[in-house]
């Protein structure tokens, strides 16, 4: 093949590629096949795992958010045992070296915010450890019992008052006399 055609090659393959799918500039393919969850689809199987309806659901992951968030930002260190620590770190101020021109600048102290991947997580990550087991259909709803209908005593009715019906008044008719020729 000509040279033309090798240099517009990547272009072309990128029309038949899935959008996840990225031509890097030395022609290697790279694929990014990880479906990403949404907070929306998280609180989906949250409600289908624990059998509560959407909305219980959603306070739910919405509170533990809301928590973590709160006691982080007062500094404090929420440690959620095999799953990840979350922490408010703050880091002092330091003498860094400008990489391009080597001059030594002085960086100032900052906060940051860091999560840290604990054991348990990390194991089932990499497939140490077995994965939880996640229920993906909700459990049917038990049929409600059939009760017998409950006795009740007729309710008394007030008879009901109208108002006389007011009747609008009639149109008088008038016929026309026809002229005789």
């Amino acid at each position: 093949m000509g040279e033309n055609v090798l240099r517009k090659l990547p272009l072309l393959l990128r029309l038949f590629l899935p959008r996840t799918c990225k031509v890097s500039t030395i022609g290697v393919f790279v694929c990014n096949t990880l479906k990403t969850m949404k907070k929306r689809e998280l609180i989906q199987a949250v409600a289908t795992h624990t059998d509560v309806d959407n909305k219980t659901a959603a306070k739910l992951v919405e509170g533990t958010i809301d928590v973590i968030l709160a006691n982080v930002a007062k500094g404090e260190i929420v440690n959620i045992s095999g799953f990840a620590k979350f922490a408010k770190i703050k880091r002092p101020a330091r003498m860094a070296r400008n990489p391009a021109t080597g001059e030594q600048i002085k960086v100032k102290a900052k906060t940051v915010a860091k999560i840290t991947a604990l054991k348990g997580f990390k194991d089932i990550a990499l497939g140490v450890a077995a994965a939880p087991k996640v229920n993906t259909v909700r459990k049917a709803a038990p049929a409600p019992a059939k009760k017998a209908p409950a006795k009740k005593a007729p309710a008394k009715k007030a008879p009901a008052k109208k108002a006389p019906a007011k009747k609008a008044p009639a149109k008088k008719v008038v016929k026309k006399a026809v002229k005789k020729k």
